[in-house]
């Protein structure tokens, strides 16, 4: 009989949607999913694309609230919904959750395994209270083993003393395909699309949460020191909304010439759109645990200035191949990355061929293969 994995995580996000499916589509698992809540409104406007899930789920009834950054979720119905999934193994996609203590408390009474998807890493530069800390490290010690996307998580994990035998790989994907097509899509129309969307002829490319610590302060600043002519012939796009969208717009309005566009939240067709138009993707993040937007990015065929902080920069970046890696924070050396790039427009093709080649590798198969060797292992049960 082919064990039961039962999948805990927070909310449908549209990344997830192609991973869930593809596990679903292997007879070696049956899989199951509870969504701690269908979205985050507060945070993220993302569409949940419903229609396009084929794995079987439920979401939880759930209350939510803020208290500035922080995020206080409740959920009923958690205990009913794993007993009756009947799970063999649990893997819960996080541990700052209400709901991922009960999950975890629940699986140790019964002796089932649970496994943590974690994505944490040295390089984040956020820093955790200790009472957080210790919270984090007790949790880590109660799991029977781990799911990772790549190096840096992993050597996270090591370096808290786990066990590298339970520690499972599970690259992180978006749909490459989807994307790639989109795209390609996009760029048949190229000319229409830069009217309607008010953008650059060329233009570097954030996408993300306008928030301090995706270092979008750092990406204006570096924008602002190229010399007059560089900006005069590629401009700036950040595609996203957040908390400091009003200053960034308040001090990009200093910078003369070049061209700096604040187009707002996008959906996933519309951002392939912005994908697709754009020269390069920049993100100096110092607080991405990954940075999903570097594989769509990617996917559509863009080259990538990373931050080194961020979660894929050893995956999925390879040094004037595919793109660039600038230390975080460091706006001198962001401005020169940027314009070594811009001004080698070959390159940049180049690149972004090579970019999109390189992210084959790290698809919804990839993952649930991985998922399938945890579950095939289930580490041996709980301690």
């Amino acid at each position: 009989m082919k064990p039961r994995l039962v999948i805990l995580t927070e909310i449908i996000s549209p990344y997830r949607i192609p991973l869930f499916n593809d596990l679903a589509r292997h007879a070696e698992v049956d899989s199951h999913v509870i969504f701690l809540a269908e979205n985050d409104p507060t945070l993220r406007q993302w569409q949940v694309y419903k229609k396009e899930i084929q794995f079987s789920y439920e979401v939880l009834p759930s209350w939510r609230k803020r208290f500035g950054k922080h995020n206080l979720l409740l959920n009923r119905g958690l205990a009913r919904a794993l007993a009756a999934s009947a799970p063999d193994v649990i893997l819960c996609g996080g541990y700052n959750y209400v709901a991922s203590w009960q999950s975890l408390g629940w699986a140790r009474r019964r002796k089932i395994p649970f496994f943590l998807w974690s994505e944490s890493n040295a390089q984040d530069l956020r820093r955790g209270h200790a009472v957080v800390e210790f919270l984090k490290s007790e949790f880590l010690r109660r799991c029977s083993g781990f799911v990772v996307p790549g190096d840096a998580a992993r050597e996270y994990l090591v370096h808290q003393k786990v066990q590298e035998d339970v520690i499972f790989t599970a690259p992180n994907a978006v749909d490459n395909d989807l994307f790639a097509a989109f795209a390609a899509v996009a760029r048949k129309n190229a000319a229409a699309h830069r009217q309607d969307l008010v953008l650059p002829e060329r233009y570097f490319l954030f996408a993300g949460r306008l928030v301090r610590e995706k270092g979008v302060f750092e990406l204006l600043s570096a924008y602002a020191k190229l010399d007059e002519s560089s900006r005069r012939q590629i401009g700036l796009v950040f595609a996203g909304d957040g908390a400091s969208r009003e200053q960034l717009e308040a001090q990009a309005a200093s910078v003369s010439p070049g061209v700096i566009r604040f187009a707002g939240f996008a959906q996933r067709e519309e951002l392939a759109i912005y994908y697709a138009l754009a020269a390069i993707l920049v993100l100096p993040t110092y607080a991405d645990t990954w940075g999903l937007v570097v594989n769509e990015a990617m996917a559509c065929g863009l080259p990538v200035i990373l931050s080194r902080a961020a979660g894929c920069a050893s995956e999925l970046v390879r040094e004037n191949w595919n793109g660039l890696l600038v230390a975080p924070r460091d706006v001198a050396s962001l401005s020169l990355a940027m314009r070594s790039v811009a001004e080698q427009p070959d390159l940049c093709a180049a690149m972004g061929a090579n970019s999109a080649r390189h992210i084959s590798h790290y698809s919804p198969e990839k993952w649930s293969k991985g998922i399938m060797r945890m579950v095939g292992t289930k580490a041996g049960g709980c301690d």
